[in-house]
């Protein structure tokens, strides 16, 4: 979907910049080279697109039938937030399926004034997938002027500033960026500014404001579609990234959790990383408001309303290993409407669809209740991964610390929580003797659990493997701090050895 085939025989000159204005080179459209060539060099000497290119449309010829040895192993990445991010490099023939309910960050005040989904976690996913390119070069350039942030500590005076001198084009940010790239992204800035100033009564602010954010906001109000707006995004930057948004919607999703003394808490913030903001404290649930609409917000199935911000929501990632304890465990996480009332959203169709078209199911490591399970927490998910003919491996990779969310949780939890997840969603007749519910066993959803050596998370080996479960223990590099970290290296070779045991 997201990936366009290079005619290289039909325009082989489209492989490198046209020219216009000093410092205001322009390019061909999905074909901005990622280094520097110089104007006088020979058409057979350019460089070719690399073959990842292509390997989106290759896939999705070969359908369901038999591979070839030769051809690379295909993934779907489950994972959200920043958990999985460093380990991109992993998965060069991959979809990525992300949530779309985090509120926090510049995605709040997105959602607080705009509405729609959260596109954070996508946003953050799109630019870490950016090609490799030259430092200054067309492509760097962009990637630097879409992961850009406003400034956390700024006054609003001095972000709305900053955000003005990029609207208006005059910012150094734009440098080596391509005329044509240039003006398509800053059209949908310059609409997102518009929409902004539709709904002046609810003061937006730019402090802390992701330009990458708004940019994906604005073609998702434009187009009416995410998946559009994810398109838009990979083509301007040359990115072959197959993003899979889970859910398909143009309305705000809201998750919840129970906790095993009754509590639910509402929204991904107060689950993973509960800040106190101007009209909130935190010992503060958010709550839903339904007086708080008004006649010109959009409602459906999945919209929330909570308590109005007035303000972003200034987590901090590097704080997030400092955490107030829930007051109990989480059993479960749902989905709710504008009422507070559970809801059963349908899964994005190409998800289920990619569970039998891939070769590897990777649980990515990150927040295992916001990242991982609001992206299981649906019915279909459960017989989509269990029934699979494609995939050979079902991978879980095992965060070397817990959080917030899985405080005292040991390996098994980790397992036993997904299983549990996913079994939940699946429901069948109750038959047999003795009115008896049949579930996937564990080993349906988790075949392979791979750890590092040094985590602080405690691995029972024994009894991972009477749930059916394979341990694979990897070494972190040496460059890794106090508390190991997954890194491409060591992840390939775990995956590497996982899919070269003999398959029982």
């Amino acid at each position: 979907m997201n990936s366009l085939k290079h005619q290289d025989s039909k325009a082989p000159d489209l492989l490198l910049p046209r020219t216009s204005a000093p410092g205001s080179p322009s390019s061909s459209v999905f074909d901005l080279p990622t280094q520097n060539a110089g104007p006088m060099t020979p058409i057979a000497m350019r460089p070719k697109p690399p073959a990842i290119h292509t390997q989106a449309l290759e896939r999705s010829d070969q359908g369901t039938g038999p591979k070839s040895p030769k051809s690379k192993q295909s993934y779907v990445v489950i994972s959200g937030g920043t958990g999985g991010n460093a380990i991109c490099a992993c998965h060069l023939n991959a979809c990525y399926v992300l949530p779309v309910s985090d509120d926090g960050g510049s995605s709040s005040e997105i959602i607080r004034v705009l509405g729609g989904p959260s596109i954070g976690d996508i946003r953050s996913r799109l630019v870490r997938l950016i090609p490799p390119a030259p430092p200054r070069s067309p492509l760097d350039a962009i990637r630097k002027l879409l992961a850009h942030r406003l400034p956390a500590h700024y006054s609003e005076r001095q972000a709305r500033d900053e955000w003005r001198d990029i609207a208006e084009g005059r910012s150094t940010l734009w440098e080596g960026i391509p005329t044509d790239r240039k003006e398509t992204i800053r059209g949908f800035l310059v609409y997102f500014e518009s929409e902004v100033l539709k709904r002046a009564h609810k003061n937006f602010t730019f402090v802390n404001g992701s330009i990458g954010n708004y940019f994906i906001a604005a073609a998702q109000g434009f187009f009416r579609s995410l998946p559009s707006a994810i398109f838009l995004f990979s083509s301007i930057t040359n990115s072959q990234a197959n993003i899979l948004p889970v859910v398909v919607t143009n309305h705000t999703v809201t998750i919840a959790a129970d906790l095993e003394n009754g509590e639910r808490l509402v929204g991904q913030c107060e689950i993973s990383h509960p800040v106190p903001t101007a009209t909130t404290t935190e010992t503060e649930l958010p709550f839903i408001s339904i007086n708080a609409m008004s006649p010109h917000d959009e409602v459906d199935g999945m919209d929330v309303r909570q308590k109005q911000r007035q303000q972003n929501v200034m987590f901090e990632p590097e704080k997030k290993d400092y955490y107030e304890p829930l007051s109990a465990r989480i059993s479960r996480l749902l989905y709710i409407n504008a009422y507070g009332m559970e809801i059963h959203p349908n899964p994005n169709p190409d998800y289920i669809a990619s569970l039998n078209t891939n070769d590897v199911l990777v649980y990515s490591c990150g927040s295992l209740w916001t990242s991982i399970m609001p992206c299981l927490a649906f019915r279909g998910v459960a017989s989509a991964i269990a029934r699979s003919h494609t995939l050979k491996a079902k991978v879980l990779l095992l965060n070397s610390q817990n959080d917030r969310e899985t405080d005292g949780y040991t390996a098994v939890d980790y397992i036993l929580a997904i299983a549990r997840t996913l079994n939940s969603q699946y429901q069948v007749p109750a038959y047999g003797l003795g009115n008896t519910i049949t579930t996937y066993p564990t080993s349906a959803f988790i075949t392979d659990l791979v750890y590092l050596k040094g985590g602080l998370v405690n691995v029972d080996v024994k009894r991972i493997t009477t749930l059916g479960v394979r341990c694979t223990e990897v070494t972190p590099d040496a460059e890794s701090r106090d508390v190991p970290k997954f890194t491409v290296s060591c992840v390939k070779q775990a995956i590497e050895e996982i899919l070269a045991r003999p398959r029982t």
